[in-house]
């Protein structure tokens, strides 16, 4: 009996991750943890992160997705959460896809932006572990060190991704970081 908590630990995660949209990508490539995606065209809301996990960014675009929007219309939560930078930068929330097609709310909060990406080439590292900038950093660099290997040249700074709830153990994470590629003219 006294692995049952654990057992819940290992399984909820995986359970709630299941219950979340996911932006739809095609792989074009693999190489172990690396991959080469398409993504389309995607709908963020993004609230600006000064001091990460000291600036209320992520309760501010939760707020957004509650209904504190000019519709006070609740939107589902989506995975993963985008971070541009590891200690400062932008937070992001993929907006639904069916709420991107018919109108996305206009946020109550000033700060925060609904911005339309193109759709665009990445190289994508997939990693567990710590969230914490450090281990993100060396993530990135893995990253662009692969794709330098590959003759892939990177466009922008890179992007990390987060599917998991801040309770999931770490080795059970799914984290990423994704770096635009420049396309063959």
């Amino acid at each position: 009996m006294r692995f049952f908590p654990l057992l819940l630990l290992t399984i909820l995660p995986v359970t709630l991750k299941a219950s979340y949209e996911t932006p739809d990508y095609k792989v074009i490539e693999t190489d172990k943890a690396f991959e080469i995606r398409d993504y389309p065209t995607l709908t963020v809301v993004s609230a600006p992160m000064p001091h990460r996990g000291q600036d209320g960014a992520f309760m501010k675009l939760f707020r957004f997705i509650e209904g504190r929007n000019d519709r006070a219309e609740k939107i589902a939560m989506t995975t993963p959460v985008l971070m541009s930078g590891t200690e400062s930068g932008t937070m992001s929330f993929v907006v639904p896809k069916g709420v991107a097609e018919h109108g996305v709310p206009t946020p109550s909060n000033p700060e925060l932006t609904v911005t339309t990406k193109p759709a665009a080439r990445f190289g994508v590292y997939r990693y567990s572990g710590s969230t914490k900038p450090a281990a993100a950093e060396a993530a990135a660099k893995k990253l662009l060190a692969w794709i330098s290997s590959r003759g892939f040249k990177a466009e922008g700074t890179p992007i990390f991704a987060y599917y998991d709830p801040p309770w999931t153990l770490w080795f059970l994470r799914r984290n990423e970081v994704l770096v635009r590629l420049q396309q063959a003219e």
